[in-house]
């Protein structure tokens, strides 16, 4: 969701889009692209990614050097570092290992590569002064991951989650996940009420797993903050 915003906010073209993802990784090249959605029969917009199918686990340090090899800009590297090495040392905690021995398996597939560094070089040529989220919702229940079965909220983000508010969902299963919160620390998120602003550009957009009880949306707004 935090993609498909990004993309909303930024309004690149699908070539733009294009050439974006093949500086990170060439083959990102094509895989991304914004569909409409429906939830509630209440339109949307979705990022829909479809990714050549991998198997490898890679340890921070193969990580930082992709980014750092990649065609990204210096102030989306630092963001996408600063990321992954939030997550090793969460996930270093979680596992009592140092960050630089943990092998991500998730984390360090294709698809978190596309999120994170893509979310990074859209929030870096954004550049937002203030960058605000509401409190984050959480859920009960478990998810299936290369550990086995765990409890939600994820350990990893329970490690991530300190200072950070939160409210009740209404769902069942995973609302945040590692990466969200992550890429929330790194990009300097503040979590309140809405900000005074003029809104510029605004979208709704939704993920891709479906709650029982509640949609799986977000709505993204831009523009200066407004002083009457």
């Amino acid at each position: 969701m935090l993609l498909a915003g990004l993309l909303k906010m930024m309004g690149r073209s699908e070539e733009e889009l294009g050439a974006l993802l093949a500086a990170i990784m060439p083959e990102l090249s094509g895989v991304v692209r914004m569909v409409r959605k429906q939830v509630n029969h209440i339109g949307g917009w979705h990022a829909e990614v479809n990714l050549p199918h991998q198997h490898e686990h890679r340890t921070l340090a193969d990580i930082t050097a992709l980014i750092a090899a990649c065609g990204m800009t210096d102030a989306a590297k630092r963001l996408a570092t600063e990321t992954f090495t939030l997550l090793a040392r969460a996930e270093g905690a979680v596992h009592e290992k140092k960050p630089e021995d943990i092998h991500f398996h998730e984390v360090g597939a294709l698809d978190s590569i596309l999120d994170i560094c893509l979310c990074c070089e859209l929030f870096a040529r954004l550049a937002p002064s203030r960058f605000v989220a509401s409190p984050l919702p959480m859920a009960d229940g478990f998810v299936a991951c290369a550990h086995g079965i765990i409890p939600v909220p994820a350990p990893a983000v329970l490690e991530l989650l300190e200072g950070i508010p939160v409210r009740p969902f209404q769902g069942e299963g995973e609302t945040v996940t590692p990466t969200a919160i992550a890429l929330l620390r790194s990009l300097g998120a503040e979590f309140g009420p809405w900000p005074t602003m003029r809104v510029d550009r605004r979208a709704l957009v939704y993920g891709t797993k479906v709650f029982t009880n509640a949609p799986n949306g977000a709505i993204f707004a831009y523009g200066p903050a407004y002083c009457s």
